[in-house]
């Protein structure tokens, strides 16, 4: 065989022995995916499926047949009752994040902006998550000794002379439930904008300084836009905690207060498939379009 063949040949084994392991890469990293895409198809994809199915069966009184009917999503949105829960569950999810955003951001600005210390930063969070050391059933009871007509905040109110009488709003009320999940959930908007805060790199903020920027103009064309990413994610775990509620407004409300979350506790337990898999479809949307709402505030792969 002559040289100029043997040259010509050389580049094309090169680039056939290139793709070939650029296949073989490629199938590594689809074996990488397998384990957790089958976790997701078993775990998250089929019960959805199997609850978005069960939700059209034919439900009597104590039964559930697999014939399809739109009965049980006919009495859902014609029933005052349960759309009123629907109603409730989605204000209460917007006081709960408001608030948690209004008392988180300060606080997760003072530990990634004010507090330069890593170590003194990382204490400050560990005190935040103190509270997950214990139960949350003892956490979310641990507020009607303090909300009660006898409680410890209306016993402070009257001897400081703030209130004349206790104040029965407090508790078993909606009040008494947003007050307990802001509590609970607050943590998980401090965490993620205190991370992201804490990213920044100082010398933008110097350099802002040097130019004549005032605290307010910095906070509201650096800060601010850089911590967005926390903010969105600490919305979304804040979401999807409060939208799935039940054990805090049981607590808390003396059952006067039904989320959907509620409902469908108390429909499983009175074997009502079919109408517990439309409350938990209908919240299921609920969750899936206000996440895609909040991903759609900042690109998140972008931006972490």
């Amino acid at each position: 065989m002559s040289n100029t063949a043997i040259t010509e040949q050389a580049p094309i084994n090169s680039a056939t022995r290139g793709n070939q392991h650029g296949l073989l890469r490629g199938k590594r990293h689809y074996l990488l995916l397998a384990p957790g895409v089958f976790w997701m198809l078993v775990f998250l994809v089929l019960p959805l499926l199997m609850m978005v199915y069960v939700s059209f069966w034919t439900q009597s009184t104590f039964a559930v047949s697999p014939d399809l009917t739109i009965k049980s999503w006919v009495a859902f949105f014609s029933s005052d009752t349960y759309f009123g829960a629907l109603i409730r569950t989605l204000r209460i999810w917007l006081t709960v994040l408001a608030l948690t955003l209004v008392i988180g951001y300060p606080t997760a600005l003072f530990i990634g902006q004010f507090v330069r210390n890593k170590n003194t930063q990382t204490v400050l969070l560990v005190t935040c998550v103190v509270p997950f050391w214990t139960s949350f059933l003892i956490r979310v009871l641990a507020w009607r000794p303090m909300l009660g007509k006898e409680g410890a905040i209306n016993i402070l109110l009257q001897k400081f002379g703030i209130t004349s009488q206790p104040i029965e709003v407090l508790l078993f009320t909606e009040l008494s439930v947003v007050i307990g999940m802001v509590q609970i959930y607050v943590v998980f908007m401090v965490g993620p904008i205190a991370f992201m805060l804490a990213r920044i790199d100082e010398s933008l903020i110097e350099a802002a300084r040097d130019l004549g920027a005032s605290a307010w103009t910095i906070f509201r064309k650096i800060i601010l836009p850089l911590s967005m990413p926390g903010v969105v994610v600490g919305a979304i775990f804040v979401s999807v905690m409060v939208l799935g509620e039940f054990a805090t407004a049981s607590a808390l409300s003396g059952r006067k207060v039904n989320l959907l979350g509620n409902i469908i506790l108390t429909q499983v337990g009175s074997l009502k498939w079919a109408f517990a898999a439309v409350i938990g479809v209908v919240l299921t949307v609920v969750m899936a379009i206000v996440i895609t709402g909040l991903l759609r505030v900042v690109n998140l792969r972008r931006e972490l």
